[in-house]
């Protein structure tokens, strides 16, 4: 409605707030991007929360058995709904960071990015049915994929093949943790 669905500029090179987020730092000869640092700074936090913080071990307990939360005494729509509230705190402010890198703001730019983002939870140790996953995992499925997609891209192969992909990742790792969750079951 505010856009009409045109794109709109957003901030330009050289305000502080423009170099905060997307700028780069010189350390000595070493040119390191702002997004790197937000990338660091978030996982660590992260794993902080996860590890560290009564939280951390009820979004775990949610997520792996929610009704064996409820008999700990966890409040499992409170977890949920902070997480959810999270998750699109995050998603704006990578939104926020993606329009300011590139100058300009799109409400469909970002279209694709959740497929590929599954995909690298998956390639780094996250269940899809809950409970199972650490933050060094997914850091190390999302340096794998996005090696993945710049090697891809460096040899000349179309970027469909990337998204068929990342697709076919997602589909072995439900197959495979469904066997898992089959074999698991059966031996109780």
């Amino acid at each position: 409605f505010v856009s009409e669905g045109f794109p709109q500029s957003t901030l330009g090179g050289g305000t502080p707030l423009h170099t905060l987020l997307v700028g780069t730092i010189q350390i000595g000869s070493l040119k390191v991007f702002a997004g790197l640092g937000w990338f660091i700074l978030l996982a660590v936090l992260a794993w902080f929360l996860l590890h560290r913080s009564p939280r951390g071990n009820w979004i775990t307990a949610t997520g792996g058995n929610e009704r064996a939360a409820i008999a700990r005494g966890v409040n499992t729509p409170n977890v949920k709904i902070g997480l959810f509230m999270l998750s699109a705190v995050l998603a704006g402010f990578a939104g926020i960071i993606s329009s300011t890198r590139i100058g300009s703001a799109y409400a469909i730019s970002g279209t694709g990015y959740e497929l590929e983002v599954i995909a690298m939870c998956v390639v780094g140790g996250t269940s899809l049915y809950g409970g199972r996953g650490t933050i060094i995992g997914t850091v190390i499925g999302v340096i794998l994929l996005r090696s993945i997609r710049n090697g891809i891209i460096v040899i000349g192969v179309p970027g469909l093949a990337y998204n068929m992909f990342v697709g076919l990742i997602i589909l072995v790792a439900v197959i495979l943790q469904a066997m898992v969750e089959r074999r698991n079951t059966g031996s109780l």
